[in-house]
């Protein structure tokens, strides 16, 4: 058996001009929106991922009709709130917590019985953080011992709208909780510990359907609306900018330009993080592109210091922790997180994982339970294994840049979840990466 792996080459500088894939959080709710939606929504720059695929893969499988993607142009004929239809089969998820998450919301307010699966990664991850507030609603659903997929949804229930106090910063289960609000007698509230991305808010507003918000952390919405079609403009995925934010601040002489990238407020915890640090971002042409606020982002090689990330900042960089562990290890002095115990249940226990690849290249990094402490220093070459998880590989692919010598990074198909082109982009960027399939 043949596994996917990056060779990166040591040293090199991150130059020009690069527009990064869109953003996957969008992708996916703008799938889902349109297909619940009466009328047409038409899509430019959806993330042609696996992830994002699996969702669109899913409505089609109920009934859908989904154009495309065609150079990230999609076109979905919405079949309504109550249009869907029952699957032949399982609908599998993939590699995607964000539509398995997303999804039983949805699909606990249908007339029809359906089970949500997917691979050997997604069927470990924590379920009942969403299948518990959901049958606090009404639903019915099935999942294994441990609480993970596959998750048995029963159809012709009936739900009502609960007021729930999130007890973990998560969009993904605010995102579920206001999904089958939707399908939900009276209103649904969610009171979120801290502020975490809003695109779920900002695109149902978009397609016309009206929430009530109290203060920063509360939003609330009434069942037995419509969804209206609209055009949605994806932007650049910020957590997949990410890693070039970190590769031109690490790598001497790096003068890089990325277009088009969203900025939305509840997203920029990495960019606040990387300034404390003490690097060199701009922020170029800020606009709004359907609703979500864009920019051009520049990055210039700068010297970086450790620092205690401040816990506010956690829930709004929680995607990009890997990449922002290597900006720490090329920093001086010592770097400290906390309140992180969120990545212990990602793709990968991310935390353990990124300790272990960056000890294996020479740099002292000692897990706590909700976090890391890292001591900036010199990276080595060697290998390091990225136990499937996207955003390991595309950081350690970064980390070549300062070492002294090649770093080997394995399983590493699970890139294409996210960031189809990653190895091409990055390549045509500075960092000499090639990718083999090595027994």
């Amino acid at each position: 058996m043949t596994t996917l792996t990056f060779l990166a080459a040591p040293g090199g500088t991150l130059r020009g001009c690069l527009r990064v894939p869109g953003d996957k959080s969008i992708s996916h709710r703008a799938i889902m929106l349109g297909a619940l939606a009466e009328g047409v929504t038409t899509i430019t720059g959806f993330l042609e991922g696996e992830d994002c695929l699996a969702t669109l893969r899913a409505f089609r499988a109920m009934g859908v009709c989904i154009e495309g993607p065609a150079q990230g142009r999609v076109t979905v004929r919405g079949a309504g709130l109550q249009g869907l239809s029952a699957p032949d089969g399982p609908l599998d998820m993939g590699n995607s917590g964000t539509s398995m998450r997303l999804m039983a919301g949805i699909l606990a307010g249908q007339a029809f019985d359906t089970v949500l699966t997917g691979d050997i990664s997604l069927t470990r991850r924590p379920m009942r953080r969403v299948t518990e507030p959901l049958a606090r609603m009404g639903a019915r659903i099935e999942t294994t011992e441990t609480g993970s997929a596959p998750l048995r949804i029963h159809g012709g229930q009936r739900l009502t709208g609960i007021d729930y106090p999130l007890p973990v910063a998560s969009a993904q289960i605010k995102s579920c909780l206001l999904l089958a609000g939707l399908y939900a007698e009276g209103d649904t509230r969610v009171t979120e510990p801290a502020p975490t991305r809003d695109h779920t808010e900002r695109m149902l507003e978009g397609f016309g359907y009206p929430l009530r918000r109290e203060g920063e952390r509360t939003v609330m919405l009434a069942g037995g609306g419509r969804l209206a079609g609209t055009e949605i403009d994806v932007p650049a995925d910020l957590s997949s900018a990410a890693f070039f934010l970190v590769g031109a601040s690490i790598a001497p002489g790096s003068d890089l330009v990325m277009e088009h990238v969203g900025l939305n407020p509840t997203r920029t915890g990495a960019i606040e993080i990387l300034r404390r640090m003490g690097a060199d971002i701009e922020i170029l042409n800020a606009r709004l592109a359907g609703g979500e606020p864009v920019a051009d982002l520049r990055v210039r090689h700068a010297p970086l210091r450790g620092i205690r990330i401040p816990e506010a900042l956690v829930p709004l960089a929680i995607d990009e922790f890997p990449a922002l562990f290597v900006a720490a290890a090329c920093a001086e002095g010592v770097t400290v997180l906390t309140g992180a115990e969120e990545l212990r249940v990602k793709e990968s226990d991310r935390i353990q994982v990124m300790a272990d690849g960056l000890n294996a290249l020479g740099i002292a990094a000692e897990p706590t339970p909700d976090g890391i402490v890292i001591q900036g220093g010199a990276l080595s070459g060697g290998t390091v294994k990225s136990h499937g998880d996207h955003r390991i590989a595309m950081s350690f692919a970064m980390a070549a840049l300062r070492a002294a010598g090649p770093i080997t990074i394995q399983d590493c198909a699970n890139v294409n979840t996210s960031f189809p082109g990653f190895v091409a982009l990055a390549w045509n960027a500075g960092l000499a990466i090639q990718e083999r399939e090595m027994a």
